[in-house]
């Protein structure tokens, strides 16, 4: 295979080329990463050594061979290399261990992804938000993926009602799953697929991801949401991809790096100045630091307990809100936030338990239900967000415009 390999100047450039020649790989040029102990000057390697991984492409290399080490490469440096390699479509690998590039299938229609750096940081709010903005002009259609997903894609053309909802619950289905949630506050049709595991770089271990995006295919629509869970990526090749990261993750930790190098669009939540700084100097992309905002969907009334997955502020809302729970995914902690709670109205994401404990408590109750969504709102100074995704999905749609 043709290779290229990272080296240092902590090894005599004898004992490099000794091991080039030893390494069952056809080398076409190494990448100089650091080092200086061993260098006199002049050093020759029996191959050109050039600036960075993106300089090697000329020579068309199937892999990157890591013959580098501490103290020059750390695994945090390590790491963000095999970001750039894989990024490149290059297999990375070292003494003990290999990293393969994700793999996408080709996809017909216009798309876009919106992906994350992890769980419950506002991906499929930036997903419902998108769709809305982009199905005022165009015919939309979202394929999303989940833990929780349904075994054969579900095709879901009817905006989901709480008693739609509540029928699924007690069928013994997960009736918060993403795919839902979308289709009842973002008003446009969802296919609903599910994925188990997820590895370093986002490629899942099993979906039915492929059968989803071949029956967005056939509805033929203007353009192809694809929604990721978790830190996975929709096994799709889409033409535009965007990013969610927030302030509680590192994008330097593990292989984020090469989610942000993938990205068309960075949206920041709770990030500071220095965590955006990181993420520019991994790529020049385009970044939009928010914050979420719960919005409920219809008016509320009387004493109201908002109930969300994760904290959530309240201040802005028009209403008399007694009492506040952060644990529609913690089971046990929701049913004892629910003894304490007296209210009239029951603000509700559709996450988690929503509707097997929060619903079904507040129609024992004669409760009013009022679902609620995550905007994703730009901070003071901020490029407009909703622009930037209609830009995005202009760019998508104009891709596959014959010339």
């Amino acid at each position: 295979m043709r290779a290229v390999a990272l080296i240092d100047g902590e090894h005599y450039a004898e004992v490099v080329r000794s091991a080039l020649a030893e390494l069952p790989y056809d080398f076409v040029a190494a990448v100089l990463v650091g080092g200086v102990e061993k260098l006199r000057g002049g050093e020759e390697y029996g191959v050109p050594v050039l600036e960075d991984l993106d300089a090697t492409l000329v020579h068309e290399p199937q892999l990157v061979v890591d013959l580098s080490d501490e103290p020059v490469l750390t695994p945090e440096r390590r790491l963000r290399l095999a970001s750039r390699s894989l990024a490149l479509g290059l297999r990375y690998v070292g003494p003990d261990f290999g990293f393969d590039p994700p793999r996408y299938e080709p996809f017909a229609l216009p798309s876009l992804a919106v992906v994350g750096t992890g769980k419950r940081i506002g991906k499929t709010a930036l997903t419902g938000q998108l769709a809305r903005v982009l199905s005022r002009e165009r015919d939309v259609v979202v394929v999303a993926m989940g833990r929780g997903g349904p075994g054969a894609p579900e095709l879901i053309e009817v905006t989901p009602t709480l008693d739609t909802l509540l029928e699924l619950s007690r069928s013994g289905r997960h009736a918060a799953s993403d795919h839902l949630e979308t289709a009842a506050l973002a008003g446009v049709r969802t296919i609903g697929c599910r994925r188990c595991g997820g590895g370093l770089a986002g490629q899942v271990g099993s979906s039915n991801v492929s059968e989803g995006a071949r029956l967005a295919e056939e509805l033929a629509p203007d353009v192809v949401v694809f929604d990721g869970s978790g830190a996975a990526i929709p096994p799709v090749a889409t033409d535009r991809r965007i990013l969610v990261t927030s302030g509680e993750q590192d994008v330097r930790a593990g292989l984020n790096a090469y989610r942000v190098l993938l990205s068309d669009l960075v949206v920041a939540i709770g990030v500071d100045d220095a965590q955006a700084a990181t993420i520019r100097m991994l790529k020049d992309v385009p970044l939009v630091r928010c914050e979420l905002r719960l919005e409920p969907v219809e008016p509320l009334e009387g004493r109201v307990a908002v109930f969300a997955a994760g904290p959530a502020s309240t201040g802005h809302l028009d209403a008399d809100v007694v009492a506040t729970s952060a644990n529609l995914a913690d089971r046990a902690s929701l049913r004892n936030d629910l003894a304490s709670i007296d209210a009239e109205t029951y603000v509700i994401e559709i996450k988690a338990a929503a509707i097997d404990v929060v619903a079904e408590a507040a129609l024992e109750r004669d409760a009013r239900i009022v679902f609620a969504r995550n905007d994703v709102v730009p901070l003071p100074g901020e490029p407009d967000l909703d622009s930037e995704l209609l830009s995005l999905g202009d760019a998508a749609v104009a891709d596959r415009v014959p010339a």
